[in-house]
């Protein structure tokens, strides 16, 4: 017998996103039951190190994208609740496996699975849960689901290696940063509207107006994120204020910090990120300057930007609980506290 590991949501009354919770909670208990069977291994590493990462919390967000989508159209069948299971299991792969990327130490308010674990552990229960996933995709039997699915995953590998490139390279512009969370956030938020739409055999209009949803979603999801590093609390955040700063990452807010500084400060980002000699006083220093250029305030206005075009997409479908509860997940992804 397999070791399993138990898996609870507890709804965020409070998240902003309580009517999709509402709309999605049904499905998303058999998603849970799903990703319960799927974890267990007679290899009892396995089942420990996920359950680690997936009862330390989080919203679920993507996989309630497909539930939503699918269930806006009124589908009756099963095979969203396997690609919904499959969208959570590549996400907490990609969260496994970034961490040894980026070498962090905290991961949703938690020691990150590689400090408990180590990073060989944390990166083979990352292949263990894809392989996972892409086994319930193809349960699912639907070649299109499996092209999208298999497609993200391959662009969020891309976006990792892109990441590795521009990582502490202060030269980086705004559009190559960009198609680094395009391809790492945004391309798996897309995959998880546009398969609801797919396994609900919809037309080529309504899937696309869910990949540009999804997508545009993530772009502000990724981009508020990078804000709340420099400003947000850690009870909030899952990890450390600064840490982007201290890993060393190019996000938005630097380049902007960066490229309205003058040389003096220039070279302050250039020895923080690219040289990596920091003090204690350098984060400070950074939130400084972010404010003294409103490099917060512009990420913001960029993240909003992108939640307006991931409303817009949504104006094909007609009026529904469904359509209002996805518009009131870009409210919360835009309006997270900074």
């Amino acid at each position: 017998m397999g070791t399993v590991v138990s898996i609870q949501q507890k709804p965020d009354r409070d998240s902003g996103i309580e009517r999709l919770v509402g709309l999605v909670a049904d499905d998303m208990k058999r998603v849970n039951e799903m990703i319960l069977s799927r974890t267990g291994s007679d290899v009892t590493l396995i089942p420990e190190v996920a359950a680690h990462l997936i009862e330390s919390g989080g919203k679920r967000l993507r996989p309630m994208l497909t539930i939503a989508a699918a269930q806006m159209f009124g589908y009756g069948g099963d095979g969203h609740i396997r690609l919904a299971a499959s969208v959570e299991f590549m996400h907490t792969a990609t969260l496994l496996h970034d961490d040894v990327v980026d070498e962090s130490d905290m991961r949703r308010g938690k020691a990150a699975a590689r400090m408990v674990w180590g990073n060989e552990a944390s990166v083979l229960v990352g292949d263990f849960l894809l392989g996972q996933a892409f086994k319930m995709m193809v349960e699912v039997r639907s070649l299109d689901a499996l092209e999208v699915l298999s497609d993200a995953a391959a662009v969020i590998a891309e976006g990792e290696v892109m990441q590795l490139v521009t990582a502490q390279n202060t030269a980086t512009t705004e559009d190559e940063y960009l198609a680094v969370i395009r391809a790492k956030t945004a391309a798996l938020f897309s995959a998880a509207g546009e398969v609801g739409a797919i396994v609900a055999d919809r037309s080529a209009a309504e899937r696309g107006a869910l990949r540009s949803y999804g997508t545009n979603l993530g772009l502000a999801f990724q981009l508020v994120d990078d804000a709340l590093d420099y400003s947000g609390a850690q009870a909030k955040l899952g990890k450390n204020v600064g840490d982007d700063f201290r890993e060393g990452k190019v996000t938005l807010p630097v380049l902007l910090a960066y490229r309205r500084g003058d040389e003096e400060q220039r070279d302050f980002w250039r020895r923080s990120l690219t040289e990596r000699q920091t003090d204690d006083s350098d984060l400070d220093r950074a939130i400084a300057l972010m404010a003294e250029h409103r490099a917060l305030e512009d990420t913001i206005a960029r993240a909003r930007h992108y939640g307006a075009m991931a409303r817009d997409a949504l104006e094909i479908f007609p009026a529904s609980d469904h359509r209002t509860a996805l518009n009131d997940v870009v409210d919360f992804c835009v309006n997270r506290e900074f």
